[in-house]
């Protein structure tokens, strides 16, 4: 059987909104544990309902829903971002279920608890990060002419702002002759290496070099 996810252990669900609970326990069950579903009842502005409560709220404390401006439109509210009690942030959305007369009935919010992410963003950016003051270990790469032109490509297409499958045949030929000119061919098998990062046959690079000429 699949965990279920935490719920209030009570509910105050009124009339038609008592539908609405399997589908705040699904959402909260296919995004456990980071999301917490709110139902909050408009006419008693009190919550209803809880899926895997992290708020620590309880159902049937006030929702303060007077403080939202429903517009005659408004359908979704959000995404936006609360702080949780325990400084977490959370990112939201809110859903406004309508009755058949069109007027605003309850509200279902999905609170998505966001640290994680922020946490794992700050590792991620940390360890893919490199001091511009270490720089690279001139005795490593003061010969590594692969290195050079792999960073002179990369800087040549990003100027550009076009990958280098996507490069026209122009583009390649003006590539290569300015790579040409900076010496870059001076490598042993340096012709065979850039035609392999630029996607083209030996014998056409080869034959843009000799059009230099």
């Amino acid at each position: 059987m699949p965990k279920r996810s935490k719920k209030a252990k009570s509910s105050t669900l009124y009339g038609p909104l008592i539908m609405y609970q399997p589908v705040c326990d699904a959402i909260a069950l296919i995004l456990q544990p980071y999301a917490e579903v709110v139902l909050h009842h408009v006419e008693s502005e009190t919550i209803s309902y809880i899926a895997n409560n992290f708020s620590k709220r309880d159902v049937g404390e006030p929702s303060h829903l007077h403080e939202i401006d429903f517009k005659p439109d408004d359908r979704t509210i959000g995404p936006y971002e609360k702080v949780n009690f325990d400084g977490r942030r959370v990112k939201s959305v809110s859903a406004v279920i309508r009755g058949s007369d069109d007027r605003p009935v309850a509200v279902l919010c999905i609170n998505i608890d966001v640290s994680h992410i922020q946490s794992a963003i700050q590792v991620l950016s940390a360890m893919s990060t490199v001091s511009i003051d270490e720089g690279k270990p001139a005795a490593l790469f003061k010969e590594d002419w692969h290195e050079r032109i792999n960073e002179y490509v990369h800087g040549w297409t990003a100027k550009r702002k076009v990958p280098i499958g996507n490069l026209t045949r122009a583009q390649k030929q003006e590539l290569v002759r300015e790579l040409a000119e900076d010496g870059a061919f001076s490598g042993k098998h340096a012709a065979a290496y850039i035609s392999k990062i630029l996607q083209m046959g030996r014998a056409t690079v080869y034959n843009y070099l000799r059009d230099l000429k």
